[in-house]
């Protein structure tokens, strides 16, 4: 959604809590919470972050052109790549919607 910029964005800054409130017409992902993405998947909020107990993760790639399909596998590979030191127990199921 486009940010009316009186969500709440419940954030760190400098290793403290803090909270922001995105650009008006901002694109912020959201729920009932507030905000819990900012800048088009470049900042998430504390409520959402990986910690080191974190069980359980849905990471989203968004690509825009010109980057292939090639190169968005490319990347998830590179990524579970740098995930299977985390441990055994690291599964991964990928799914590529086309462009169409």
């Amino acid at each position: 959604m486009r940010a009316t910029g009186e969500e709440d964005f419940d954030t760190m800054s400098s290793g403290e809590g803090v909270i922001e409130y995105p650009e008006p017409g901002e694109v912020v992902w959201r729920d009932d919470g507030g905000v819990t993405c900012r800048r088009w998947n470049w900042r998430q909020c504390r409520r959402t972050a990986l910690t080191d107990e974190t069980q359980s993760v849905y990471i989203v790639l968004d690509l825009l052109e010109p980057v292939s399909d090639d190169e968005a596998n490319a990347a998830v590979d590179a990524l579970l790549e740098a995930l299977a030191p985390l441990g055994e127990d690291v599964r991964s199921a990928r799914r590529l919607i086309g462009r169409d």
